[in-house]
């Protein structure tokens, strides 16, 4: 199964939908976002891409309730506190928007950790737990809109740039 992991969108949604059409000319089945959509306008692209999404509140989502509300219009998308665990094909995923506010026997305890905040893209590992920041996808701070897709079978992880004029900042 194939993830497409977003944090930081920060109401850029060109940027987002950009994203979602690659998503899904990667194969990607379920998107995960850590966190900072901001405005409930923000949730409108996963709406349209008809594109399952589990996500978690950042520091800069004021209006939880009006999110939740814009998810609630879409077929399979959830949005819930950081940081929020599930399973998925038997793989054990913790989302969190700052990944200093959990414990480190937390992190080791899921095979997939996705978090935002630091808008820089980074890959680690701990024990058996992949954990990845896939950077900003508003592009805001860092001047392209990143994001990536991962292969939950191989954990095999493909960073994607923005990097047309058109999204440089």
């Amino acid at each position: 199964m194939r993830l497409g992991v977003l944090a930081d969108t920060h109401d850029r949604v060109p940027a987002v939908r950009e994203f979602l059409r690659r998503f899904q000319d990667a194969g990607v089945e379920l998107v995960v976002h850590a966190g900072d959509f901001c405005s409930p306008f923000a949730i409108d692209p996963f709406v349209s891409a008809h594109i399952p999404m589990v996500g978690v509140f950042g520091r800069n989502d004021g209006d939880t309730e009006g999110l939740r509300a814009a998810a609630s219009a879409g077929m399979g998308i959830e949005m819930f506190e950081s940081p929020h665990s599930f399973t998925m094909s038997d793989h054990a995923i913790l989302v969190v928007h700052d990944i200093t506010d959990v414990q480190q026997r937390s992190v080791t305890s899921h095979a997939f950790v996705f978090h935002g905040s630091a808008h820089q893209q980074e890959m680690k590992t701990r024990k058996d737990s992949l954990i990845l920041n896939p950077g900003e996808a508003c592009g805001w701070v860092h001047g392209s809109p990143t994001a990536a897709v991962v292969d939950m079978d191989s954990k095999h992880v493909e960073f994607i740039k923005l990097d047309g004029p058109e999204w440089k900042f």
